[in-house]
């Protein structure tokens, strides 16, 4: 493997192996034995998250029964045990089989983040903090390298849409990849259409809720986004099924927008409840 990232070490080369090279790179070491049946179920998924976690960290296999004295060394008195080595020390251990979503948590705590999650984690912040030019413009930066990240595509259109830029923001929204932020991406339609259709003056004027719904879009792109959820509340007070659910499925967009944690998006999002039921 590419970097000698899967390695087997013993006790004469374990010093270099493991100690000097920890001081770069975190190494986690898999104390094992051929006739550990649980091993042999541990063991495979380390490999597996040492190729997904793209080398940044060693994986060194000791076999206990060739190497007493390291297992003696690190008191390891039951197997599988695996121990993980940062700056040439232990810092933390796991006994036993684990789930992967176990495995990884433990890795990724001990695994320094890479450039890319810093800069998604900066992109976020700003979404985070309702900062949306400099939001659209980090997750723009990091798509030009990485063009499929699903949390970064979603992120760039609510930055987007939150700008009122409808036809930006719903371009990466359909055919969305199959992922975690499918749904999320999903409740951005219903607003990302009634900004194109506002634009493009598309959407009915038959009554005064049609007008009401317009005027509650125009809202919202200019970031009024209390007013545009206030009015399409009281739309909602007069005719819950108002255009076949549209005021519904755009407060609901509107307030993934804001996100979960905005305290404006939870007091809306009882208000909504409270309307409808």
């Amino acid at each position: 493997m590419p970097g000698r990232e899967i390695i087997n070490v013993t006790e004469a080369d374990f010093e270099y192996e493991v100690l000097a090279y920890s001081k770069n790179t975190p190494v986690v070491v898999d104390f094992w034995a051929e006739w550990c049946q649980p091993c042999k179920v541990l063991t495979p998924l380390l490999e597996k998250l040492v190729g997904e976690l793209g080398g940044s960290f060693r994986l060194a296999k000791v076999d206990v029964d060739a190497n007493p004295n390291l297992a003696a060394r690190f008191n390891v008195r039951s197997i599988p045990t695996v121990i993980a080595f940062s700056d040439a020390a232990p810092r933390d251990q796991l006994i036993g089989v684990q789930s992967e979503p176990r495995l990884r948590a433990f890795l990724e705590a001990i695994v320094p983040p890479s450039p890319l999650s810093l800069a998604i984690e900066k992109a976020n912040g700003q979404l985070a903090a309702h900062n949306w030019a400099e939001a659209e413009a980090e997750f723009r930066q990091i798509l030009t390298k990485e063009n499929d990240i699903p949390a970064c595509l979603l992120g760039l259109s609510i930055a987007q849409l939150a700008r009122g830029k409808g036809a930006e923001g719903r371009l990466h929204l359909y055919n969305f990849p199959a992922s975690k932020e499918f749904t999320r991406a999903e409740t951005l339609i219903p607003y990302a259409d009634a900004l194109i259709a506002l634009q493009e003056q598309a959407f009915p004027q038959e009554t005064d809720l049609d007008a009401a719904f317009l005027n509650a879009i125009r809202m919202a792109s200019q970031g009024k986004f209390d007013l545009a959820l206030d009015g399409l509340l009281d739309i909602l007070r007069q005719d819950k099924h108002f255009r076949d659910g549209i005021a519904r499925a755009v407060i609901l967009a509107l307030l993934e927008i804001l996100g979960s944690n905005d305290p404006q998006s939870r007091a809306y999002r009882t208000e909504l409840m409270s309307v409808l039921y």
